[in-house]
């Protein structure tokens, strides 16, 4: 009997989060802030919380306090930091749900120190990302007031931390050799911070003088390279998401079939086409149409067509193929399977966006 495999679905490693975490800790020496904003990058936020904390996670980081809420929510009680407010945000909820609140500007400062009771904080810098952070032309000013504010305990200083832009080794240096700059002139105003991070993935891997205190982990705890020229099991990092699905139809076409919108593909030989019931409402980019890779029964593919909403289209000859097969997207490599950056090349993208995009259509499977 053949064996039916799930419609749609997203099956996740959470032993998989917990050996990357051990490892990058390993390979650090520091500690690990793992980061689990937008849904923990697709793979669930919580659960991806619990498994990091279990491999060694000190810390836990959402771009937002509303993604912090819920995982309070959900029962995790380490130490949480966001850093991406809304304007005018009040922090009175954050405090009482001890929630650490990175601070970019003198406006969150002061919105922090006046919660309820102490504000645990984390100054952002901006040492030339650009984006976020406190701005140079702010920088005197800022320090002078937190220092103030924490003599009087209204506010304890967690951290100071910035972001590297990875554009080369030699510009994350001077990143680096800002920040440090920086740290100077917070000790000069006898700011004196329990952590100090600045390297995510990239630069927690590549440029050992970043690490510091701590190291802010995203894209590696998936198991997922930021490297173009080196893979994740290069890095001793394992995949932690397989999206995967079930044929849904099978049909035997005459040779000059179009396939999906547009006709972009036709078939040159009399062949069979395999229904997938994945799309770009599902987080599937469109812009690999013709091009993504896929696995059905352990033979590798290529979507023939254009990726519609719910679903595409593989053209797989003469080859068995029938309706409940299971068609692997992507996951781990070592096992055959296409990688999310097989993907994302496919697509123009970069893997964080391959995985991330996965939609709540898509049901997640946690397994150890």
């Amino acid at each position: 009997m053949t064996r039916t495999f799930p419609f749609r679905q997203a099956t996740i490693d959470l032993g998989a989060i917990a050996e990357n975490v051990r490892h990058l800790r390993s390979l650090t020496g520091v500690q690990v802030i793992g980061v689990v904003k937008a849904n923990g990058y697709g793979h669930g936020a919580a659960a991806v919380a619990t498994a990091a904390l279990a491999g060694g996670a000190s810390r836990i980081g959402t771009a937002t306090l509303e993604e912090s809420f819920a995982l309070r929510r959900a029962g995790i009680t380490a130490p949480l930091v966001a850093w991406l407010h809304e304007p005018g945000r009040r922090f009175d909820d954050a405090v009482e749900a001890e929630i650490e609140i990175g601070v970019s500007s003198f406006a969150q400062l002061n919105a922090a120190s006046e919660a309820g009771s102490q504000a645990s904080v984390h100054l952002k810098v901006d040492t030339g990302l650009s984006r976020n952070g406190i701005p140079t032309e702010q920088l005197e000013q800022v320090l002078a007031e937190a220092a103030r504010l924490e003599r009087i305990g209204r506010i304890r200083i967690v951290g100071i931390f910035s972001h590297l832009s990875g554009a080369s080794p030699d510009d994350d240096r001077a990143q680096l050799a800002r920040y440090q700059e920086i740290l100077a002139q917070a000790g000069s105003f006898g700011i004196s911070p329990e952590i100090r991070h600045l390297a995510a993935t990239a630069g927690a891997i590549s440029l050992p003088e970043a690490r510091l205190d701590a190291v802010r982990v995203g894209l590696g705890i998936y198991g997922l390279s930021p490297f173009a020229d080196r893979t994740s099991a290069d890095l001793g990092l394992r995949p932690a998401m397989k999206l995967s699905a079930a044929v849904a139809n099978v049909r035997r076409v005459a040779a000059g079939t179009g396939v999906s919108y547009d006709y972009a593909y036709r078939c040159d030989r009399d062949t069979t086409l395999a229904l997938v019931p994945l799309g770009y409402a599902d987080g599937v980019p469109r812009q690999a149409s013709g091009l993504g890779p896929v696995l059905i029964n352990g033979r590798p593919h290529t979507v023939a067509g254009r990726i519609a909403m719910d679903q595409f289209v593989v053209d797989v000859g003469d080859e068995p193929v029938e309706v409940g097969d299971e068609v692997v997207l992507f996951g781990d490599p070592t096992l055959g399977h296409p990688s999310a950056t097989d993907w994302a090349d496919a697509a123009g993208t970069i893997n964080y966006e391959i995985v991330t995009r996965i939609g709540d259509r898509v049901p997640r499977r946690t397994v150890s």
